[in-house]
C-alpha cells in the first residue's frame, strides 16, 4: 500500500495595518465604494503572494506582500508573519520607493552589541516577537510617506518532518482586507512520484473551492489559489475579506522501496521510511506527576487522555502506571500485558487519580527505570520488544533528590541507553531544559503540554507518535573512508508513520556513487539490505526539475546537521558543548540561518521615528519571550460580584467566602518599614511578601498611624523567579538575569513560568508557573501631596491552584472558611450595624461596611459590603498579626 505523505509549513498571511488601525474597532460590514475599498485607514496592500517550493522534503518559503500609503500623512505600516518553530529564517528585506533596507544575519552576540549600543543612542527597537505552539511571530513596522510604497519579503527553509504518513502544508490565511492581487502557489517536486494531490480551506466556500486549482503528473505537483476581489468579499456589497482561517495542502507519493537516496553536488540525502512491516510489541510506562499543581484541570485532562490511550494499547503490549506525588505508587508491580482484563482494571485505577503531595520526581522516574530493567531481566516481557516511558510533570522537583544535575547523572546512569525517556512538560512551571537536556541523554525527546482545553488531546497525540514501534536498533552504515560530516545514522526506534533522514558529504567532492549497509531488529526478523546510487541516477529522476534551487541537499544537510548539533550542546557540557556551539554557528553563518546562535539585524530609513530592530530565533526552553502591546484586562470584570481576596488600602484585607455569597475584612496596623508575609505555599513555591510605608509625615494626635504597601515581592523559588513592584518600576530577576520597566510601559511579557502585563499608569497582571494569578493596581496621588505618597493593591485570582499547604496573612483564607452571624443590632455608627461572629470557634464583634475594590483601576473603586473583623484581626487569622513580620521582601 503507498503511504500518504503531507508536507507541513505553518505561516501566517502578512498583516499591514496603520497603527491607529491596529487599536481602532472596525465595522464588520461597510457600504462598498468602488473607489476606497482597498483602502484601511490610509494603507492599501494591493499584492500578497506566498511562494512555496518544496524539494525532496526541503521547503523554500517566500512571502512578498505589498502595500501603498493612500494617505495625506505619513503612516505605520505592519508585517506580521507566523512560520514554523521548525523553520529557520534565511532573508529579509523592506523596499521602500525602490530602496531596499536588508537584513543581515550576524552572530547573536555580535548583533546584540550592535543593537544594545543602538539602542543607548536611542536609535533601535526590538522586533516584536510571540511564540505559538507550533509557531513563531515575526514583526516588523515601519513608518512610509503619504503616497510611498513599500515591498516586504521574507524567506524561510525548513526540512519537513514525516509524521503519521503524512506531510503537511498548512498556511494560515488572515490579511484583514481586501487584497487586489492576493496568490497562494506551491510548486512540489518528488522524485519517487506523486499519486495524489489535495488541497482545502477552513473558509473555502462553495464557490471558492473551483478557485484552488490542482495539477500534478509524476513528480510535479502544482497548486494556486487566486481569488479576485469580488470573490474574496464577505458579501456582494461588502468590503470584509472572508480570507481568515486555515489552507491545507497535502499529497502523496509512491514507496516502492524503504529507502530513497539521492546525490548531488557532492552531498547526499538518505530517507528511510520501509513499510508493510509487522508492529513490535512494546512495553510503556507512565509516569504520572500527581502533586498538589496538578490539581483540578490538569488532573483531569490527564485521566482523560490515559482513558483513551488505554483503549488503543494493544493486546501485545505491556504496561504500566507509576504516580509520584511527594511519595511514589505504582498500580502493580511489574509490567503487566495488556489483556481486556487487565485494561478494564487499569481504567477504574486511572479514574481514581488524584493529587496530593509535592513533586518527587526523582523517585518516580527511577521507580519506571528499575521496573523496566528488571522486566527485561527476568524475562517478563518479550525480548523482541520496544520498551518507552513517558513521565509528565508540570512542576519540579522538591522531595527526594531536588538537584537536577543529580537527577540527571542518575538517570542516565540507570537507563544506561537501553530505552528512550520522554518528558512532557504540562504548561510553563516547569523547567523545560532540564526535561529536554535529561530526555536527549537518553535517546528521547520533550515536549510541551500547552495548558488549554485540548491538553488531553495533545497528551493522547504524542502518545499515538510512539505507540508503533516497527524496528529497534537502527543503523543506516556509510563507508567511513568516502563521506564527511555525516548526520545522526544510528536510531534506537523507528516508528510507523515517521520517517529517518541522514545527510552527509562526500570526502572526494566529485565522488558520484554510494553503498548503503542497513541494519534493524523487527519483530519476527531481522532488517538488513544494502542500497545504492549514483549521481546519474538523481540526475535522471530530476530532469523535470528546473524551477527546484539546485543547492538543496547542500542546504538540507547544513540545516539537519545545524539542528542536531543545537540538540547535542543541550546535553554536552565544557568544552565539548563548545566545540558544538561553534560549528553550529560557523554553519549558521556561511548558509545565512537564523538559528538560537545567530540573529538578524533589520534596518530601516532613518525619519519618521523609524527603529531599527532585531531578530532572533526563540528557543522551547524559554517559551518564547514576548513583549507586544497590553491587552485590556476587561475579561478580569463580570456583571456579578467576583469573589476574590485581597489587600489595598491603608492596608484592608478582604477576604471572599463564595458560598455565603460574603466577605469578611480587616486591617493590619503596624510600622512603616514592617514586611509582612501575604502568601507561602511551600508546594508551588510561591511567596508573597508586602513592606509597609506611611505618609510622608505622621499626623498629629492619630493614635494609629496610616500605613499602606509600598514594596511588593512576589517569587516562585522553583523557577528562581523574583518580581519586585514599586510605584515606581517592576523589576523581574530570573537566576541572575534581571529586567526592568516602568509603569510608564505597556508591554506583555512572556517567558518559562512568568506571564505578565503591565497596563500603563494602572495595574499588573501576573501568572507565575500553573499557580495563582495577581493583579496589582498602582494607586498614584498629586505629587505635591502635603501628606499621601503613591501605594500598591493586590488582588489574587485563581487562588484555588495554590496547595492546601499555602499560608500567610492572606493565603490561609485560600482554603474554605465558614462564618455564622448572629445577634445584628445598631453599631456607634448609624449606617454601621455591629454583630456577633461564630468563625473558628471564636466569637467575635463585627461590624458591616465596605471596601474599595480597585481591580477596575484605581480611580474607579467598587464598595464591596464585607464584616469587619477588629483588632489586627484577631480570632480570625491563625495566631497574631506579629507572628506573620518577616525580615525582608525575599
Amino acid at each position: 500500500m503507498e503511504n500518504h505523505l503531507l508536507l507541513c509549513i505553518l505561516l501566517l498571511i502578512p498583516v499591514f495595518a496603520s497603527s491607529d488601525f491596529l487599536i481602532t474597532h472596525v465595522r464588520n460590514i461597510k457600504k462598498r465604494n468602488a473607489d476606497n475599498d482597498l483602502v484601511v485607514n490610509g494603507i492599501e496592500i494591493y499584492s500578497m503572494k506566498i511562494d512555496s517550493k518544496v524539494t525532496s522534503r526541503f521547503a523554500h518559503n517566500v512571502i512578498t506582500s505589498q502595500a501603498v500609503n493612500r494617505g495625506n500623512v505619513h503612516k505605520e505600516v505592519f508585517f506580521d508573519v507566523e512560520l514554523p518553530k521548525t523553520a529557520f529564517i534565511t532573508n529579509f528585506s523592506m523596499t521602500i520607493d525602490g530602496v531596499t533596507y536588508p537584513g543581515t544575519i550576524k552572530e547573536k552576540e555580535v548583533a546584540k552589541k550592535q543593537y544594545e549600543k543602538a539602542v543607548s543612542k536611542g536609535q533601535t527597537a526590538g522586533l516584536v516577537k510571540a511564540s505559538g505552539r507550533k509557531t513563531e511571530k515575526f514583526t516588523v513596522s515601519v513608518n512610509i510617506e503619504a503616497a510611498s510604497k513599500v515591498t516586504f519579503e521574507l524567506t524561510y527553509e525548513e526540512l519537513l518532518k514525516r509524521q503519521f504518513g503524512k506531510y503537511e502544508m498548512f498556511i494560515k490565511v488572515k490579511p484583514k482586507q481586501l487584497v487586489k492581487d492576493f496568490e497562494i502557489e506551491v510548486n512540489i517536486f518528488e522524485p519517487q512520484g506523486i499519486t495524489e494531490l489535495e488541497a482545502e480551506g477552513t473558509f473555502i466556500t462553495n464557490d471558492l473551492q473551483n478557485i484552488i486549482k490542482k495539477t500534478f503528473s509524476d513528480k510535479k505537483g502544482h497548486i494556486s489559489f487566486k481569488p479576485t476581489l469580488d470573490q474574496q468579499r464577505t458579501c456582494a456589497n461588502c468590503s470584509q475579506s472572508v480570507l481568515d482561517g486555515d489552507f491545507t495542502v497535502r499529497y502523496d507519493v509512491k514507496r516502492t522501496t524503504p529507502d530513497n537516496l539521492q546525490i548531488v553536488n557532492g552531498y547526499f540525502v538518505h530517507f528511510f521510511a520501509p513499510t508493510n512491516l509487522p508492529k513490535l510489541p512494546k512495553n510503556v510506562i507512565f509516569v504520572i506527576d500527581i502533586s498538589g499543581s496538578m490539581s483540578g484541570r490538569e488532573i483531569e485532562q490527564t485521566r482523560e487522555a490515559l482513558l483513551k490511550i488505554l483503549d488503543d494499547i494493544k493486546e501485545d503490549d505491556f504496561f504500566n502506571f507509576i504516580l509520584f506525588g511527594s511519595e511514589v505508587h505504582t498500580w502493580k508491580e511489574t509490567l503487566i500485558k495488556a489483556t481486556p482484563e487487565n485494561l478494564d482494571e487499569a481504567k477504574k485505577f486511572v479514574r481514581g487519580i488524584d493529587t496530593k503531595g509535592m513533586t518527587n520526581l526523582y523517585g518516580g522516574i527511577m521507580r519506571g527505570i528499575d521496573m523496566l530493567n528488571a522486566a527485561h531481566e527476568g524475562n517478563l516481557v518479550p525480548k523482541k520488544s520496544a520498551s518507552i516511558i513517558i513521565m509528565l510533570t508540570d512542576g519540579q522537583p522538591n522531595v527526594g533528590i531536588s538537584n537536577i544535575q543529580d537527577i540527571q547523572v542518575h538517570v542516565k546512569k540507570a537507563m544506561e541507553g537501553k530505552f528512550p525517556l520522554y518528558n512532557l512538560g504540562f504548561g510553563y512551571g516547569v523547567d523545560y531544559s532540564f526535561l529536554e537536556k535529561m530526555a536527549l541523554e537518553n535517546k528521547g525527546l520533550a515536549r510541551r503540554i500547552y495548558p488549554d482545553s485540548d491538553a488531553a488531546l495533545q497528551l493522547q497525540g504524542f502518545y499515538d507518535e510512539v505507540s508503533n514501534p516497527m524496528l529497534m536498533d537502527v543503523e543506516l552504515n556509510y563507508p567511513e573512508n568516502e563521506i564527511s560530516d555525516l548526520t545522526k545514522n544510528s536510531f534506537k526506534h523507528f516508528y510507523d508513520g515517521s520517517e529517518i533522514v541522514v545527510a552527509g558529504r562526500f570526502v572526494d567532492n566529485n565522488q558520484n556513487s554510494l553503498t548503503v549497509d542497513v541494519r534493524g531488529e523487527g519483530a519476527n526478523d531481522a532488517l538488513s539490505y544494502t542500497t545504492q546510487q549514483d549521481a546519474e541516477q538523481t540526475a535522471k529522476a530530476f530532469q523535470e526539475q528546473e524551477y527546484i534551487f539546485g543547492d538543496y541537499i547542500e542546504r538540507l544537510w547544513a540545516y539537519l546537521t545545524i539542528e542536531q548539533l543545537l540538540e547535542k550542546r543541550i546535553a554536552a557540557t565544557g568544552e565539548e558543548k563548545e566545540n558544538f556551539t561553534a560549528e553550529a554557528l560557523d554553519l549558521s553563518l556561511k548558509y545565512k540561518f537564523v538559528t538560537p546562535l545567530t540573529s538578524m539585524v533589520v534596518t530601516k530609513p532613518e525619519d519618521y521615528g523609524n527603529q531599527d530592530g532585531i531578530a532572533d530565533k526563540p528557543i522551547e526552553a524559554q517559551a518564547g519571550t514576548a513583549v507586544t502591546l497590553a491587552p485590556q484586562l476587561s475579561y478580569l470584570y463580570t456583571a456579578h460580584p467576583t469573589w476574590y481576596t485581597s489587600v489595598d488600602g491603608d492596608p484592608h484585607f478582604i477576604i471572599s467566602v463564595p458560598q455565603k455569597e460574603d466577605a469578611i475584612c480587616f486591617n493590619i496596623n503596624e510600622n512603616p518599614g514592617a514586611v509582612l508575609n501575604l502568601i507561602n505555599d511551600p508546594v508551588t513555591g510561591i511567596t508573597v511578601n508586602g513592606e509597609l510605608i506611611g505618609d510622608k509625615r505622621a499626623s498629629s494626635g492619630a493614635k494609629i498611624q496610616t500605613t499602606y504597601f509600598g514594596k511588593l515581592g512576589i517569587a516562585n523559588k522553583h523557577l528562581h523567579l523574583k518580581l519586585t513592584v514599586t510605584p515606581e518600576k517592576i523589576t523581574i530577576q530570573n537566576g541572575n538575569e534581571k529586567t526592568g520597566f516602568t509603569w510608564l510601559d505597556s508591554v506583555t511579557l512572556q517567558q518559562e513560568g512568568l506571564t505578565l502585563t503591565i497596563n500603563r499608569k494602572k495595574n499588573l497582571v501576573l501568572s507565575m508557573g500553573s499557580g495563582a494569578s495577581f493583579v496589582i493596581v498602582l494607586h498614584q496621588v498629586w505629587k505635591k501631596h502635603p501628606l499621601h505618597q503613591d501605594f500598591l493593591g493586590l488582588y489574587i485570582l485563581e487562588s484555588d491552584k495554590l496547595s492546601e499547604q499555602t499560608h500567610g496573612l492572606l493565603g490561609q483564607f485560600f482554603h474554605p472558611i465558614d462564618f455564622t452571624i448572629l445577634e445584628i443590632h445598631p453599631g456607634s455608627d448609624p449606617k454601621k450595624p455591629d454583630a456577633t461572629m461564630i468563625v473558628k470557634n471564636n466569637e467575635l464583634t463585627v461590624t458591616r461596611g465596605w471596601q474599595k475594590d480597585y481591580r477596575r483601576g484605581p480611580k474607579h473603586g467598587i464598595d464591596i459590603p464585607c464584616w469587619f473583623v477588629h483588632n489586627n484581626g484577631a480570632g480570625l487569622i491563625d495566631g497574631v498579626h506579629t507572628d506573620y513580620i518577616v525580615s525582608s521582601l525575599f
